[in-house]
């Protein structure tokens, strides 16, 4: 079979398929609607009216308010926007905490503000299974600490972060502490509500969630002191200049929209079929190890190391068979250093080069998981014949299959 023939797409951390009633929002603002918005003729105000709807309609699914949503290009901005703007509020405060399994645009900055800006940062750890200590995080706010910056789920594993329990210490602790969250992975995934936590900034991406790349937004609490990252015109309030991108916010509105509408959906049927596919996959492969938190997790992410064998040959194999998945994160996948994030949790160098992440979406079918069940055996053995450890591989084989269990976490 060649790709041509079947393509299996399971990548949707990376990016996602844009939704048909989506791209039929936007179509409009890329034809016939296709005036500025800031123009004070009635064509500009009828695009004007498209922002105001998206900005509503994206409030509504995070459990915010219309003024509290800048739109930006993508969730790197948002998270650039939203901690550069707090250290120019508050440049007093040297201190910054962040994880050790952030997103490159979070921890790419933060490096940068300790070797160009002199602060001083504190990398949160993280267990075996991709968790934080809580209490590492109580003891490392001081006085000067300026922001607390943690993803709500990890890009890699799917982890999830409890962020209601983490912004009430780090309130308690220093109730002057900003609190940002990357909330990339987490939106049209798990319920959000920031109406009711005392987190300050959130960031999103609209292709994450079936919405066009090159759109996202930062959620800024009201009271919260904002900077303009970008200096201009008075777009977006003046908190973000720049002629607003209309069409593809019209796009992440509805995609914002149709991700709450759908929220039931993620956390079952789409959630069946990433255990089914895991648990197949664990239970045929005897190298098999799950990577994260089998509880914890967004209901689309499997992270699934093969002990002994290279990762991007697998990704290249199951190409071939037409299934499209990843071994990380895609901002990360040029790189030939292993997973930051599997290296955190403490994953052996065994199964680190073998990780491969299936993120599912609500537009795969269980037809497409049986397929990849059907195939990820096949090219895991074929590949163990070539191994170089393939005495390992087989010693673990003949161990596994005397238990009842199989091993799925390290």
């Amino acid at each position: 079979m060649s790709i041509a023939e079947k393509v299996i797409y399971v990548d949707n951390n990376a990016t996602s398929k844009v939704d048909k009633e989506v791209l039929e929002t936007m179509l409009p603002y890329l034809t016939d609607n296709y005036g500025n918005p800031s123009s004070m003729h009635y064509f500009g105000g009828k695009v004007g009216k498209a922002l105001d709807t998206a900005r509503e309609q994206v409030a509504d699914a995070l459990g915010a308010q219309p003024t509290e949503i800048i739109f930006t290009s993508c969730g790197s901005e948002s998270n650039n926007m939203a901690i550069r703007s707090i250290l120019e509020t508050i440049p007093e405060r040297r201190q910054v905490i962040t994880t050790k399994v952030e997103h490159p645009c979070v921890i790419n900055v933060v490096k940068w503000l300790e070797r160009e800006h002199g602060y001083k940062a504190h990398y949160l750890s993280v267990n075996s299974k991709g968790q934080l200590d809580l209490s590492e995080l109580s003891n490392a706010i001081t006085p000067k600490t300026a922001f607390v910056s943690i993803m709500w789920a990890n890009n890699e594993t799917g982890v999830v972060f409890p962020i209601e329990k983490i912004a009430q210490i780090i309130k308690r602790k220093n109730p002057n502490t900003i609190i940002h969250v990357d909330g990339v992975q987490a939106v049209g995934k798990i319920s959000i509500d920031m109406s009711n936590n005392l987190v300050d900034m959130l960031s999103i991406s609209g292709h994450k969630f079936h919405a066009p790349k090159g759109v996202g937004a930062l959620y800024v609490k009201r009271g919260t002191p904002i900077v303009p990252f970008l200096i201009g015109g008075h777009q977006e309030r003046g908190r973000r200049a720049g002629t607003e991108n209309v069409a593809s916010i019209a796009g992440l509105g509805k995609a914002a929209e149709l991700a709450k509408k759908n929220l039931k959906d993620e956390a079952t049927r789409v959630k069946a079929l990433r255990d089914k596919l895991e648990q197949s996959i664990l239970e045929k492969v005897p190298n098999a190890i799950l990577n994260g938190d089998p509880h914890n997790r967004v209901p689309n992410t499997t992270n699934i190391s093969f002990e002994y064998i290279e990762g991007e040959l697998i990704l290249l194999h199951l190409s071939d068979a037409g299934i499209c998945a990843s071994s990380g994160s895609a901002c990360t996948s040029g790189s030939l250093e292993p997973s930051h994030v599997l290296r955190a949790m403490g994953i052996p160098f065994t199964a680190i080069h073998g990780s491969t992440r299936f993120s599912l979406s609500r537009f795969n079918t269980e037809e497409e998981v049986d397929y990849i069940i059907e195939k990820v055996p096949t090219i895991i053995d074929k590949l163990t014949q070539i191994s170089p450890y393939r005495k390992e591989i087989e010693k673990k084989r003949i161990h596994c299959a005397n238990l009842t269990d199989i091993p799925q976490t390290v």
